[in-house]
């Protein structure tokens, strides 16, 4: 049975920091792309960073890049979002998702997702 649990969300204030981490087990980890997702109220889900199986290259939205940094731990089945100078734009649902390597990271296209971890910024 494959499992994505998220963890490390929060409420925090504009300009602090979060580290979210996602474990991951059923699978052979080496083996997907993993990518962050989140999910604010009454929006639709978007990409915030995607990462190759390797972690040598990975992807950032916009609203993410210089103030978010995606890694992977292949030894612990685990990836993380180091989440820094967070504005309130940035409250929402965060999810991870794997995909077979090969591919990327697309929303509509994730082969496996985790539940999420709320994450709440205030102004």
């Amino acid at each position: 049975q494959v499992q994505l649990v998220e963890s490390g969300g929060g409420l925090v204030q504009a300009g602090g920091s979060l580290k979210l981490s996602c474990k991951v087990s059923g699978l052979y980890f080496g083996d997907y792309v993993m990518g962050w997702f989140r999910q604010a109220p009454g929006k639709e889900r978007e990409g915030v960073s995607c990462i190759h199986w390797s972690g040598r290259t990975a992807d950032y939205a916009d609203s993410a890049r210089g103030r978010f940094t995606v890694s992977r731990d292949n030894r612990k089945n685990t990836i993380y979002l180091q989440m820094n100078s967070l504005k309130p734009e940035d409250t929402a649902m965060y999810y991870c998702a794997a995909v077979t390597r090969g591919t990327w990271c697309d929303v509509s296209g994730m082969d496996y997702w985790g539940k999420g971890t709320s994450v709440t910024i205030s102004s």
